[in-house]
């Protein structure tokens, strides 16, 4: 009986991560997301509209969402939707795909927190149970499948590799991951687990992002960018002048860092923006963090309104959290650049990027537009002030080494950034198009 490993999306471009593993008539779903260059491109060009009022077909015409007609008639063979973490290239198609499937959905708590909030903001609901699995943690969801979950580290809390144990095989599903063993916030990666799965011998097949399989590199721990940024914060000339960090809303560890300087800086710190408050509410909720107690947190168009009026008129006072770091046009830090909102930036302003900008073509053209208006006004920019949260080439060679799969399938981009994780298989006695399979999204392959 062969395991059998559909490429729903995820294998073509960046993002639309979405993974089906069958084997004895049973299967489950790894991660359901976005391809976000083309759900802002949507939303962009139909102007203001409500998300429940879009339909799967809609998405998967425009190429926003996975493309699952491929595996229409595994439909009712699913067990189980899984979901590593809480990115949208990860979960944001959930709300619209997972009703055609009936099972639970599983996730560690903070993912469904996560998952849960889009849901209420989007004013969405889906039919499917939400079961928390913890990190080191297992659940039996058929006959022949049983799921674990492994700590790792990532750009955001309670990140694990997904395991995938069948009657014919382990599947590990590392979709995303990097190797951090100085976290900000949580533990970090659970290597002895990793060593066991790959003592058994027993793994069949390991699917893994490959974003940044090129970098000759392993990838900085966070407490790294912990260190770049109170370099800049509290190294920096900022007096009568604004100070603004944009970052991706849910790096709550990041975050963590830019507040505890804010509060060195002795200056008040504000975040604002709708997608900071809701993966800061969730964080809150589990007890993650409590930024709620040193900060304030604003997210209604007329409290924005308001704040900016008042940080306008004491600049200095304020340290300012927002959203923006890609350049994306319904953010904060744009609509302030565009003079959608009242506050107007001063030569001498510092705004901070805490990210490097994600390498799609829309990303990469807001990001220089918006960078241009801001130098035009003269204010100090400093960028990539950041570390990433994907595995570079030598994290992944330790991760093959540890587990020692059969076969290896990268994942999380097009073939360019495909066929550098290949190139190490190959290195490590992999054979190309045998055991190390470059596949594209609809293909399904058999591993016997």
């Amino acid at each position: 009986m062969a395991i059998e490993i559909c490429a729903v999306g995820g294998f073509s471009e960046i993002g639309k991560n979405m993974v089906a593993i069958r084997v004895g008539g049973e299967a489950v779903i790894c991660d359901m997301g976005f391809y976000l260059p083309k759900i802002l491109t949507y939303e962009e060009e139909e102007g203001e509209v409500n998300r429940s009022e879009i339909s799967k077909e809609t998405l998967i015409r425009v190429d926003a969402i996975p493309d699952d007609r491929v595996i229409a008639d595994w439909r009712h063979q699913v067990k189980a939707i899984v979901l590593g973490h809480c990115h949208l290239d990860h979960i944001g198609a959930v709300a619209f795909m997972s009703d055609h499937y009936d099972c639970p959905i599983i996730g560690t708590p903070y993912t469904l927190e996560v998952l849960k909030t889009i849901l209420q903001d989007d004013r969405m609901k889906i039919k499917n149970p939400l079961k928390p699995l913890n990190p080191g943690a297992s659940i039996k969801v058929s006959k022949n499948i049983t799921i674990e979950f492994i700590n790792m580290t990532h750009s955001t809390p309670q990140t694990v590799m997904t395991v995938i144990h069948t009657s014919e095989g382990i599947v590990v599903y590392a979709n995303d991951y990097k190797f951090d063993n100085h976290p900000v916030i949580g533990k970090k990666p659970d290597y002895d687990r990793l060593r066991q799965l790959g003592d058994t011998g027993d793994v069949k097949a390991l699917i893994v992002e490959s974003l940044y399989s090129d970098a000759r590199m392993k990838t900085p721990s966070e407490k790294v960018a912990r260190e770049m940024l109170g370099d800049v914060m509290l190294g920096t000339s900022n007096k009568g002048h604004l100070v603004v960090v944009t970052t991706f809303a849910s790096h709550i560890a990041r975050l963590k860092s830019i507040v505890e300087f804010g509060k060195r800086m002795k200056r008040k710190v504000v975040f604002v923006g709708r997608s900071l408050h809701k993966y800061i509410k969730a964080a809150e909720n589990l007890k993650l963090v409590n930024f709620s107690k040193s900060a304030e947190i604003v997210y209604s168009p007329k409290e924005i309104k308001r704040k900016l009026k008042e940080i306008e008129a004491n600049r200095e006072k304020y340290l300012v959290i927002c959203t923006g770091n890609q350049g994306e046009p319904k953010a904060v830090l744009t609509r302030i650049v565009m003079k959608d909102l009242p506050f107007e930036f001063i030569g001498g302003d510092i705004v901070i990027f805490s990210c490097r900008t994600i390498p799609a073509a829309i990303n990469m053209a807001n990001r220089a537009m918006l960078e241009d208006k801001l130098e035009r006004k003269g204010i100090r920019l400093f960028k990539d002030i950041h570390v990433s949260g994907h595995a570079a080439r030598e994290d992944h060679r330790d991760l093959i080494g540890m587990l020692r799969p059969k076969y290896i399938i990268p994942a999380h981009g097009d073939v360019s950034k495909l066929t550098p994780l290949a190139d190490l298989a190959s290195e490590m006695g992999y054979v190309l198009g045998k055991t190390a399979l470059i596949v594209r999204d609809g293909q399904i392959v058999e591993l016997d």
